[in-house]
């Protein structure tokens, strides 16, 4: 059934925001959710936190009355019902508040927890603002450089990239780039969005080898490059691995944004651009990255990735970061020989993002996609990095 076409109920059902649960839940205040989508879409991705207890019934199986099954619907304070977009949520949530339970709808569903996009800065001692975006739907991260009254985007995300400009501009600052580390799998990136609004694009150079379609439109970033922000330097740094155009860069010697190259809890996947038997390759690749690029830097540099999982606890200023030193301290593969590494990462990868291989068609320029479509395209986990699974000492 539609959303869309769901009876109402003859009570009116109050909602919660999702910027509102995402603080409940961040606060620690315990949470419950009744999610009523179908098991698949459930088990895919679901709202989640220490404080949060969730069980899945599929609407399907509640369309006739939710008498004979409260037995199986926990009692919430209030129960926060979740669904796609809101529909059917709200009745579900209707018939529950008439059967005497306690129950609210989450505004436009999971939609709406896919809009959250919060902006945390980076307590890194250096003198340009660097600031990491948060999607907690999805794990995606984001930066922003100031520096005077100048400013940079790195892996900016199409469907907030509004959002960079109107906080640029908050800072007393123009965006002057938008870089994108690699051409990514998991989400529709808005370096293209920014160019026509008349951002400088950047694309890694060694990228354009794949099919990038508007390479001509925006500038190429080769190994070394340096790109000025206000008194502030973002050095390329070529890490191929994940990719075979993945390049990092290195905001003023002090903070290295690896897009998916090394994550606080995880190192990148190896087959999203040559597959199975591409992979080996590219994880010997990115074992090199990752021993000669990155490690090679002072262990006082601050990491910060593309992503976050589950398994990653952010830092004391709140965002998803650590130094080189105490990632080569705390991940076991970061130590190893190669042989090790590459059987390793290869051992247990996650699923493939959903539809990646339209996303990345998409970021190449070689697939036409609406706002909409790219919303509903990265909805879900992004599922970029090897397992966590014996990366990290206990």
């Amino acid at each position: 059934m539609n959303e869309d076409a769901f009876p109402t109920t003859d009570v009116d059902v109050e909602s919660i925001g999702p910027e509102s649960l995402k603080d409940r839940i961040d606060d620690g205040e315990p949470v419950t959710i009744l999610d009523v989508r179908a098991s698949g879409e459930f088990e895919e991705w679901h709202v989640d936190g220490d404080s949060v207890e969730i069980v899945n019934v599929p609407y399907f199986e509640l369309l006739d009355g939710v008498s004979d099954d409260l037995d199986r619907i926990p009692e919430g304070d209030p129960l926060v019902v979740v669904c796609a977009k809101g529909g059917s949520s709200e009745y579900i949530a209707g018939m529950l508040v008439e059967a005497g339970r306690d129950a609210v709808s989450l505004a436009e569903g999971m939609n709406g927890w896919a809009s959250i996009y919060e902006y945390t800065e980076l307590d890194h001692g250096g003198d340009a603002l660097v600031a990491q975006y948060q999607r907690p739907s999805s794990g995606c991260l984001g930066y922003l450089v100031v520096s005077g009254d100048e400013a940079a985007v790195v892996d900016p995300l199409r469907t907030f990239a509004n959002t960079y400009r109107q906080d640029a501009k908050a800072l007393g600052a123009d965006l002057k780039y938008a870089i994108d580390t690699h051409i990514h799998a998991d989400h529709v990136s808005g370096v293209r969005t920014l160019a026509d609004a008349g951002v400088e694009g950047v694309v890694p150079a060694t990228s354009v080898e794949r099919g990038v379609t508007y390479a001509d439109e925006v500038t190429v970033a080769d190994d070394g490059d340096v790109f000025e922000v206000g008194e502030a330097t973002i050095e390329a740094v070529y890490t191929p691995g994940h990719t075979s155009g993945m390049t990092s860069y290195l905001v003023d010697d002090a903070v290295l944004l690896t897009g998916d190259g090394l994550f606080i809890e995880s190192v990148a996947r190896p087959d999203l651009e040559e597959g199975d038997d591409g992979a080996p390759d590219a994880a010997r690749q990115l074992y090199e990255s990752l021993q000669e690029r990155v490690l090679a830097l002072d262990d006082d540099t601050l990491v910060g990735g593309a992503h976050f999982s589950d398994a990653a606890t952010p830092a004391e200023d709140g965002t998803y970061t650590a130094t080189i030193g105490d990632l080569t301290g705390e991940m076991d593969a970061l130590t190893m020989d190669e042989a090790e590494f590459v059987d390793l990462v290869l051992s247990d990868m996650p699923p493939r993002p959903a539809n990646y291989e339209d996303i990345i068609a998409t970021n190449l320029g070689q697939r036409d996609t609406d706002d909409e479509e790219a919303f509903e395209l990265e909805l879900g986990p992004n599922n970029c990095a090897a397992s966590q699974d014996a990366l990290t000492s206990d």
